[in-house]
């Protein structure tokens, strides 16, 4: 009989500071050194990217401001340390598992850089075993919670009875450059949000979607289409207009093939727990699927309510379904992340 590999809980977390999109449409023109045609154009955009709010580590008014490498590297060590802690603290709890029980840490974050690795600090604060194995994760991007999910399935397939927890922490906020007047940058400073979610996978008995499958998927001749540039002021974003069209040409055929691994087709599948990247991206994806805003409204609701959370976010979508949608017992999901390289990372779920 197969091992359950089943996700037990899982945790999210926003910082306290609240932009709406008035706040974002009456700091645009005044922080950004654009013409009145091409700021129009931005509040259209504004308008249409369905991100009603998003949550920061710090005021606007702060980020807004230049700061050092130096001065970013140190809040987002302080930021990500105290987002991490709470929401591994939330899903263990959940899960009713103690640290100390914990065999595998996998962190994953994109949005800042630190060496020892927020895995290292949560150990040291949290009461984990020594001995507890340690993955962080840090240039997947958006999809490297998608991914950590499918090390951990992995991990607990080799080892039966074991338990991973998954802790995604990300800061968008820090990236933000107001001199970068780039149509990307512009661009991310409508989308992105901060914000940290964690998972807990095990092989012990218990309640949770099981993970049947997981898959990675690295379209070729597309690593110029997302990623960051280190340079001395900080993040800058690479976002290529073409993302949403090179997901609508793979897509189907990344499900699919996924699927067909167990015999099922996508008409087979309840719950599609998909990263919220944007709407152009849920929208090519729901066409080419052949789904509606129904089948995918918890990955909307993340959208408009917290943004683009980089890896976090399809981690805030499967909180959304366990949280507020009745999935009947043995219905199928399917869980997809997209990130730079450019790349899909997929889990085929099955409800309990």
């Amino acid at each position: 009989m197969e091992q359950p590999i089943r996700i037990a809980a899982t945790s999210t977390a926003l910082p306290q500071h609240e932009i709406t999109r008035d706040d974002v449409k009456r700091y645009f023109g005044s922080t950004f050194d654009i013409d009145e045609r091409r700021l129009n154009a931005m509040m259209a955009i504004v308008d249409g990217a369905q991100v009603r709010r998003r949550f920061f580590i710090h005021p606007v008014d702060y980020i807004i401001e230049p700061r050092p490498l130096a001065t970013l590297t140190r809040e987002y060590r302080e930021h990500s340390i105290a987002l991490g802690l709470q929401v591994a603290e939330g899903a263990l709890q959940k899960a009713g598992i103690a640290p100390s029980d914990v065999d595998l840490l996998i962190t994953t974050s994109c949005t800042g850089f630190m060496i020892p690795s927020l895995d290292a600090h949560l150990i040291n604060r949290m009461g984990f075993r020594p001995d507890v194995r340690r993955l962080p994760i840090t240039e997947l991007g958006c999809a490297a919670g998608a991914a950590a999910l499918g090390r951990s399935a992995d991990f607990v397939r080799a080892y039966p009875n074991g338990t991973a927890l998954v802790v995604a922490v990300e800061l968008p906020s820090l990236t933000f450059q107001r001199r970068d007047l780039s149509q990307a940058n512009l661009i991310s400073t409508i989308l992105f949000g901060d914000g940290a979610a964690a998972a807990v996978v095990t092989g012990r008995p218990g309640r949770g979607p099981r993970i049947l499958e997981v898959a990675s998927h690295l379209l070729p001749d597309t690593i110029d289409a997302m990623g960051f540039d280190l340079q001395g002021d900080g993040f800058h974003i690479i976002l290529s207009k073409e993302v949403p069209q090179l997901i609508r040409s793979r897509i189907k055929q990344i499900l699919c093939t996924a699927l067909a691994r167990r015999g099922l087709t996508t008409a087979d599948v309840s719950a599609f727990v998909l990263h919220p990247g944007g709407r152009a991206l849920l929208q090519a994806i729901e066409e080419e699927i052949g789904l509606t805003e129904a089948d995918t409204q918890p990955s909307w609701h993340v959208l408009r309510e917290c943004g683009n959370q980089s890896s976090a976010s399809v981690l805030f979508v499967l909180d959304e379904w366990l949280r507020t949608r009745d999935v009947p017992a043995g219905a199928y999901g399917m869980l997809a992340a997209f990130g730079p390289g450019f790349s899909a990372e997929t889990a085929l779920l099955q409800w309990d």
